[in-house]
């Protein structure tokens, strides 16, 4: 049986800009605060059929189911995946622990539905590439796919394995200034049999940077799937938060994030507790997993001593879109992204987006049309204000973002894309 091993994440396409039909909604505009069960499973991903596209296109949507393939043996690595998506990635090393869709454990779900059998790893987990080599010899691995081109990928270089790579976010918009990891970086890409971004952008910056791997580079946008917790409750989720406040009347706004630096959680901290102290049912609560132990604390510090903020430890997957379901507006305040699973999964469950305006979540959130992005605390205050006071803004935002994941997003054509790119890794270079 073929083994091999993979550090994973998902694909992305980004799309041409949506139409979309003016303010017509294209569903209900209400919200139900209690979740209702979604039909698609995350855990429904990766493996379908199609043959292998140019670089840059998606592949066929009519391709027919491909026949069994030989089981391989994988390790997707999940810390990595973590800073692809700024929510990204960070839960998964063998589990799915959950601060939005772990990039790493859909991987590990697609190669598990083509047949494959896969082990997932974090990054983190290994200090050295002979730390990775003796895992591959140990686990008799023969293929891998890592999420992010820096922290993941550096540790394949030289292991004799076939493997591809998924653009994360800080490797294309932090590390590559930096002179040695671009350098790093370029020599992975040599070796690597593919690589996918989440966005046309992001494919054009890495091919600006490396043009040697141009011809390698695939665009593919993420899939999406959410699954929230139908037997959730939302009363006992605000009371253990310590939010002492009637759901009817709240305003929740919800910032899923690792807890490091480049997902700035505390950027709005002190604009929000202002306006909490003029209008006491509006609360931030802030949920993810301490990836930074040190900033970790810094948080954990500034929280404890800001009204109307809360600080939630990471969570099961279908309690984080529960959560999500039930909340009044996602936010996201990242200085860097590669693409925001919470952002679509927000969408997908008819939540609100308000994002701060960068590259990453410019290219998913158009303003007033899928969200509204702001650039400064207090741009974020006003259109939050503007947000719980006009209800046709709610409405239409809510209806063009559904619009737009359901048509861009979809797991079907990510797991069809994935499908084709692992196959170049069961094959020789010469074929």
């Amino acid at each position: 049986m073929p083994r091999c091993w993979s550090h994973g994440r998902d694909l992305a396409d980004e799309p041409p800009p949506p139409t979309f039909p003016g303010t017509r909604p294209t569903r209900s505009p209400a919200r139900p605060r209690v979740p209702a069960p979604e039909p698609a499973s995350a855990g429904a991903a990766w493996g379908a059929a199609g043959g292998l596209t140019e670089p840059g296109r998606p592949p066929p949507r009519s391709a027919a189911p491909l026949p069994p393939r030989a089981r391989l043996r994988w390790a997707v690595d999940g810390r990595a995946a973590a800073a692809a998506c700024g929510s990204y990635s960070w839960r998964c090393s063998g589990g799915t622990r959950a601060t939005q869709s772990p990039p790493s454990a859909s991987g590990r779900d697609h190669l598990e539905a083509a047949g494959h059998v896969c082990i997932l790893k974090d990054a983190f987990d290994f200090e050295s590439p002979s730390e990775i080599s003796n895992f591959i010899k140990a686990e008799n691995l023969e293929a891998a796919v890592a999420l992010h081109l820096y922290r993941g990928g550096r540790l394949l270089q030289g292991n004799g394995i076939p493997f591809g790579i998924i653009f994360g976010g800080t490797d294309l918009n932090e590390d590559v200034n930096q002179g040695d990891k671009n350098k790093v970086m370029g020599k992975v890409l040599e070796e690597a049999r593919f690589a996918v971004a989440f966005t046309e952008s992001m494919k054009e910056t890495a091919q600006r940077q490396w043009p040697h791997a141009k011809d390698k580079i695939y665009v593919q946008s993420q899939g999406i799937a959410t699954v929230p917790n139908t037997a959730f409750n939302w009363n006992t989720f605000l009371q253990r938060s310590e939010i002492n406040q009637s759901a009817d009347n709240l305003h929740v706004f919800l910032l899923i994030c690792g807890l490091r630096q480049v997902k700035d959680p505390l950027y709005l901290v002190d604009a929000f507790s202002e306006w909490h102290q003029e209008e006491p049912n509006i609360y931030m609560v802030i949920v993810g997993p301490e990836v930074d132990p040190v900033f970790t604390r810094e948080v954990k510090a500034k929280v404890k001593r800001t009204p109307g903020v809360r600080l939630i430890r990471e969570m099961a997957q279908e309690d984080l879109h529960a959560v999500m379901k039930n909340c009044f507006a996602l936010v996201n305040s990242s200085v860097s992204e590669g693409m925001s699973a919470a952002i679509l999964e927000a969408m997908d469950l008819e939540v609100p987006v308000l994002a701060r305006n960068i590259p990453g979540n410019s290219a998913v959130v158009k303003h007033e049309v899928t969200g509204l992005l702001f650039s400064d605390p207090q741009e974020f205050v006003q259109l939050a204000k503007r947000l719980v006071s006009d209800p046709a803004l709610e409405k239409t935002i809510v209806a063009n973002g559904r619009e737009y994941v359901r048509k861009y997003h979809s797991w079907q054509e990510e797991r069809q894309t994935y499908r084709q790119l692992v196959r170049t890794l069961e094959r020789s270079p010469e074929d």
